[in-house]
C-alpha cells in the first residue's frame, strides 16, 4: 500500500507539533514509495533547506533505510562516494530522513526534517514515522 494523503498529513502534523515544541525553525517532506512529494511544510525556516528536505526522504524511501545509515554505506565507499551521492538527481545522505511504515512493517514513504542539526531533524522526523507504528 502506498501513504495516502490523509496518512502524510497526519505524519506531518505530528512532526510540526515536535518541531514547535523544540522551538526549531525547519522544512519537512513527506514522500511516497515513488519518491514523490506528498505533503510539505515550511516552518520559517531558510529556503536553502527545502530541497534538503526533500532529498533526504527520498534518499530514505528509494534504499528502504534511514538517510543516515545510506550515510555510513557511502562513506565506506572511496572514490566511488561521489557517484553514489549524485546518482538519482542527487541524495542527501545525512540523518534526518526516515522510512514510514505501515502497521504490518512495510514501508510505504518516508518523511525528513532540514533545518535543526543532524540529530534534531531525526528527531523531528522520527515523531512523524512513529504516528502510524
Amino acid at each position: 500500500m502506498e501513504i495516502t494523503y490523509k496518512q502524510a498529513a497526519k505524519i506531518l502534523d505530528a512532526a510540526i507539533e515536535k518541531a514547535g515544541s523544540m522551538n526549531i525553525q525547519v522544512s519537512l517532506a513527506v514522500v511516497d514509495t515513488g519518491g514523490h512529494l506528498m505533503a510539505m511544510a515550511r516552518l520559517d525556516s531558510v529556503w536553502g533547506v527545502i530541497d534538503f528536505a526533500v532529498k533526504k526522504a527520498r534518499t530514505a524511501v528509494m534504499f528502504g533505510i534511514d538517510s543516515e545509515v545510506m550515510g555510513s554505506i557511502i562513506s565506506g565507499t572511496d572514490i566511488h562516494g561521489y557517484g553514489m551521492l549524485n546518482s538519482n538527481d542527487g541524495l542527501l545522505t545525512i540523518a534526518g530522513g526516515v522510512v514510514i511504515k505501515d502497521t504490518e512493517g512495510k514501508i510505504i514513504g518516508a518523511i525528513a526534517s532540514s533545518g535543526g542539526t543532524p540529530e534534531q531533524d531525526k528527531e523531528i522526523a522520527a515523531a512523524g514515522a512513529a504516528v502510524l507504528a
